[in-house]
């Protein structure tokens, strides 16, 4: 093999290897958005949980009127 081919086959090694790793990235970066919404999601979740949580705290324990 002579130093021509070996460096065309290099070339497109790190092409490739160039494609994968944007590809890669591309990936990373949507995950990382989903990742964002979902924690807002959840600390939206958490803050309603509170809110209904002490919002049946604040109700006295007495028994229904037909009693």
């Amino acid at each position: 093999m002579n130093v021509d081919a070996r460096i065309a086959e290099l070339e497109m090694r790190q092409a490739f290897q160039d494609d994968t790793i944007q590809a890669l990235n591309d990936v990373i970066v949507e995950q990382q958005r989903l990742l964002a919404r979902m924690q807002t999601q959840l600390e939206l979740l958490a803050q309603r949980q509170n809110d209904m949580h002490s919002q049946f705290d604040e109700t006295p324990n007495e028994p229904p009127p037909h009693y």
